[in-house]
């Protein structure tokens, strides 16, 4: 899909689609930083040399468009070599036009979102990327899953505080699994008796 063709939801997005900068692989310690905008890939070095021959040497820069950075294999190969195939293919997709507009949500929306999901896909989607890891461990998210049983006190806010709202939660919903169980089983009492 071409930068014309991009849907308009792309337009929601902020100027610069993604920016990442570090140290080249070893031995050398030049500066690369690599930034992505909704029109144009800018690949920026700086060179970092002890030796006489490099002093003086002006920082350099390049700027594609999306499609010629997708034809330009040599600065493709140089940038995966910098940042990794990783990083080679996501800057691909994006130049592609295609987005994760999920991971670009404001983490406040992403918690409310979050919310909404089971207790045990929470874990697995904690796996999928850093920042659900981040917002799937947070003590903002998991005290509000605690609120959602309508139980925080006083007493509970000051033991989340102590001992950590996650652990706080998986001890209620422990508790609440638990008392669900018991009344779905058969009270000897209520039930029949044979002879």
């Amino acid at each position: 899909m071409t930068t014309a063709e991009r849907p308009k939801m792309a337009s929601l997005l902020g100027e610069v689609l993604f920016e990442i900068d570090g140290q080249g692989p070893a031995p050398s310690k030049d500066f690369y930083q690599l930034i992505i905008t909704q029109k144009e890939v800018i690949w920026r070095w700086w060179k970092i040399s002890m030796r006489s021959e490099f002093r003086g040497i002006p920082p350099g820069e390049i700027k594609q468009s999306h499609d010629d950075f997708v034809q330009d294999s040599a600065l493709q190969e140089h940038l995966g070599v910098v940042f990794g195939h990783g990083i080679l293919e996501y800057t691909l997709s994006l130049c592609q036009g295609d987005f994760d507009y999920l991971e670009r949500l404001p983490d406040q929306l992403l918690l409310k979102i979050l919310s909404y999901v089971s207790v045990q896909d929470i874990g697995h989607l904690s796996q999928t990327s850093r920042r659900f890891l981040k917002l799937c461990n947070s003590e903002e998210f998991w005290k509000s899953n605690l609120s959602h049983f309508n139980v925080i006190t006083e007493d509970m806010e000051k033991l989340g505080k102590a001992m950590g709202w996650k652990k706080l939660f998986i001890l209620y919903y422990k508790q609440e699994q638990h008392c669900l169980a018991e009344e779905d089983e058969p009270n000897p009492v209520d039930s029949p008796t044979t002879l």
